[in-house]
């Protein structure tokens, strides 16, 4: 049976009461969970004997026009997933807990999170970096589970844990995918009829630069011109960025060698944004 949490004094009583030799697995997340999700778990649970998760629809990674308020949060049937995949506990609290009347301190990283995203949803990134070292800091997990659909995302937590000397191991899940291609997001679930049919074009653009990379093409602006003609089949997908970046530091690359490269494409298709990225080269 999941134990749900509900604040952080309940949290804490939870952590403390546990042996000091169990190895605790953590995949913070934002709910409306689905089978991508699911294997985040799987893998907590294989690395560690106790696994938790969260479920906070955090603010402060949100802009002004943003999905805050309509984001889904389909809190009941979290929990039953939840309880079907063997989670020991959740963690639920709420924005008043975790943000307490005047609350002034932030944490940011102010490389990896520029580009890419960061550029587009300025102060997004802040609000991941300050949560997930609250939600460390509380749940003091040995192991952490993100996603590899958010490979930014992955690598500002990366670069956050070894640069404040964070004592729990980032471990990214493969991205999950429907049939088609589509990557599984929470909010696949705005996209239309006509907008969903249109979707498993970002990854289609993906799979083409791939297989241009593998015929011999490494100049990074041919490979993503490749990439957006494969978009520009479909008038709904409004392209943010396109990019062909290096794979840790997320900077802007002339050549793709040995080091490989991340490719990454985010785009609208009606009011939902959509990202997709694939690792590239001999560090994939």
């Amino acid at each position: 049976m999941t134990i749900i949490l509900r604040d952080k004094a309940a949290l804490r009583a939870w952590r403390l009461a546990m042996a000091p030799s169990q190895r605790v697995g953590f995949v913070p997340t934002m709910g409306a969970l689905h089978q991508g999700h699911m294997s985040l778990l799987a893998q907590a649970r294989e690395a560690a004997e106790v696994t938790i998760a969260s479920i906070f629809v955090n603010p402060l990674q949100f802009g002004p026009n943003e999905d805050l308020s309509r984001y889904p949060r389909p809190i009941e049937a979290d929990i039953e997933k939840l309880e079907a995949a063997g989670v020991d506990a959740l963690f639920l609290p709420s924005v008043e807990d975790m943000y307490p009347e005047g609350a002034s301190t932030f944490v940011e990283e102010t490389l990896v999170s520029g580009p890419l995203c960061g550029a587009m949803r300025p102060g997004h990134f802040r609000g991941v970096t300050t949560v997930v070292l609250k939600l460390f800091n509380l749940v003091q997990p040995h192991v952490a589970v993100f996603g590899q659909k958010d490979a930014q995302q992955c690598a500002v937590i990366e670069r956050m844990v070894r640069d404040l000397n964070v004592p729990v191991t980032i471990v990214r899940g493969p991205i999950v995918r429907e049939a088609d291609g589509l990557a599984l997001s929470s909010r696949n679930v705005y996209l239309s009829a006509e907008d969903r049919a249109a979707a498993p074009l970002l990854h289609k653009s993906l799979q083409a630069v791939a297989a241009a990379h593998a015929a011999g093409e490494h100049d990074a602006a041919a490979l993503a011109a490749i990439g957006l003609a494969v978009l520009a089949q479909s008038e709904r997908i409004k392209v943010q960025y396109w990019e062909v970046r290096d794979p840790e530091s997320l900077g802007a690359i002339t050549t793709v060698g040995a080091r490989g490269a991340l490719l990454a494409v985010a785009a609208h298709l009606g009011t939902t944004r959509l990202i997709d990225n694939l690792l590239l080269g001999s560090d994939a």
